[in-house]
């Protein structure tokens, strides 16, 4: 973690934070690094996704949901940044229980901003979405374009970057809303029935069993390394700038094809990538890359990790935990 040594986080160094699904995949990350930074670090996270196993030694845990407003506003006293990664993150789970959907990332939302604002945090940064774009997105997709939710999912990350924007307009609250593309990296479950595509992909390749693809494998993504997100999110919380609900695509500005990405981890790990494909699914997007000019010029944001080294370390993480 040699980047965290980076002035420009000088700012966050032993605040107090807060990282609401601290416990899921990308907070766990993100809890991590604010240790390094020598931050207090607080962990908000019901356990409804996330693992206790993720959590790093030294944070205060708080099991708890963002619809719980005493533990959430005795977590969020005294907090400099809160991250605020707690969401439902499936869009299949989304469909099938649209008002649970609602409840936890646009009820939950609201009320963590209410918390916010009260305690006197300085700023929220928001864990949105790409797909915010919708299913047939311009290439690259530019904050400036128009929005379209195919999903309960995507309506509840639109509408949580309308309350991180209205806050910030009639609280002291600053905010800014982090559109991810594509994360992968360790500690995202391939387990999952919701599993994203490199944790599945990987999964199968470390058992040596076919890799499945729905369609011909020619659908593009950009996909993100995890400690790419976490560099994003630290220098929105550091930055001295006004931010006032601006939305900011983070991925790599790069589209990969599936079949390119199978091919890549078959050779990171020395075996043969055996590929079976499956019937397309009915509203996949074809292809999705993000415009990150915006993130350069607001938050001096870089991808750093390229694609191949951030999937060594990840099938490297994941070998260590795979059955033999």
């Amino acid at each position: 973690m040699d980047w965290l040594d980076d002035q420009r986080f000088d700012p966050l160094r032993e605040r107090a934070m807060l990282v609401t699904g601290g416990a899921g995949f990308i907070g766990s990350h993100i809890a991590r690094a604010l240790l390094h930074l020598g931050c207090e670090v607080r962990v908000l996270d019901d356990l409804s996704s996330g693992h206790r196993e993720n959590l790093p030694d030294g944070v205060e845990f708080v099991e708890a949901s963002l619809l719980d407003d005493p533990l959430l506003a005795s977590a969020i006293e005294g907090c400099d940044v809160v991250f605020h990664e707690a969401a439902m993150v499936s869009v299949p789970l989304s469909v099938e229980q649209p008002d649970l959907c609602r409840r936890v990332n646009i009820e939950g939302t609201q009320r963590l901003l209410e918390a916010a604002a009260r305690a006197g945090v300085r700023r929220v940064a928001f864990a949105a979405s790409a797909a915010a774009y919708g299913d047939e997105p311009r290439i690259p997709s530019s904050e400036t374009d128009p929005t379209c939710a195919c999903s309960p999912y995507a309506a509840s990350k639109i509408a949580g970057e309308a309350l991180c924007q209205a806050f910030a307009r009639c609280t002291e609250l600053s905010t800014v809303s982090l559109r991810y593309f594509n994360i992968f990296g360790p500690r995202q479950d391939p387990r999952s029935p919701y599993a994203a595509a490199i944790s599945a992909f990987g999964d199968r390749l470390l058992r040596g069993e076919e890799v499945a693809i729905f369609g011909d494998g020619e659908q593009t993504r950009d996909f993100t390394y995890v400690e790419n997100v976490v560099r994003a999110n630290l220098l929105a919380a550091s930055s001295e700038r006004d931010l006032r609900g601006e939305v900011v695509n983070i991925g790599t500005g790069r589209r990969r094809s599936l079949l390119e990405v199978v091919r890549t981890m078959g050779e990171v790990l020395g075996c043969e990538a055996r590929v079976r494909h499956e019937p397309p699914r009915a509203g996949d997007v074809r292809h999705s890359c993000a415009d990150i000019t915006r993130a350069r010029e607001l938050l001096g944001y870089e991808p750093t990790v390229q694609l191949r080294q951030g999937l060594a370390h990840t099938l490297s993480w994941m070998s260590e935990r795979t059955p033999a």
